[in-house]
């Protein structure tokens, strides 16, 4: 069997729907992560979080030191497991969880969290750059509606577009149902 980590991607309270940028379906997919994440604990397999904050105080939301950016209790990390802090969409830019991954002997990478559309996406393609068997959780993985050029897309057909999308190159995008039965 290979090795494997279960990266938790920004599940903070900021995304929750009484913080700063609630997300659509955060309640059910934080659900979940958190039984994708128990059985990660289970069976042994590593579990990786990676909280986000901006740099400035006047961010929109993850402003540093605020409730907003830490992790939500739904998800909370447990014993020795690594909260990795990011700066950018991709988990893996200027952080240590490359390293983490390596030094662990790691190979398989499930990738669960939030928002489908950025951190997700970014970090499940940066995954399969590296190598890694790439695995998202796409009921574990909320988002929010997005505009652009004057058109709203809902949070569905976003979610969507991106898990097909990652699917087509990247990663094998499965229901939490399936991920467990595995």
């Amino acid at each position: 069997m290979k090795k494997r980590a279960i990266v938790v991607v920004d599940l903070q309270n900021d995304y929750w729907p009484s913080g700063k940028w609630p997300l659509v379906g955060i309640d059910e997919a934080a659900a979940n992560a958190a039984k994708v994440i128990e059985n990660a604990r289970a069976v042994g397999d590593t579990v990786i979080h990676v909280r986000h904050e901006f740099a400035s105080p006047e961010a929109p939301f993850f402003a540093p030191g605020t409730d907003g950016a830490q992790i939500n209790p739904v998800v909370q990390p447990k014993g020795d497991e690594d909260v990795i802090l990011k700066n950018y969409p991709n988990s893996f830019r200027e952080t240590g969880l490359k390293q983490v991954l390596d030094q662990k002997g790691i190979e398989e990478v499930v990738v669960i969290g939030a928002m489908s559309h950025m951190c997700i996406a970014a970090t499940g393609r940066a995954a399969s750059d590296f190598g890694y068997k790439t695995v998202v959780v796409h009921d574990a993985c909320a988002t929010r509606e997005v505009e652009f050029n004057g058109v709203t897309v809902p949070a569905a057909e976003v979610h969507a577009a991106n898990m097909s999308a990652l699917a087509f190159a990247y990663a094998d995008v499965v229901a939490t149902d399936e991920y467990l039965s595995r």
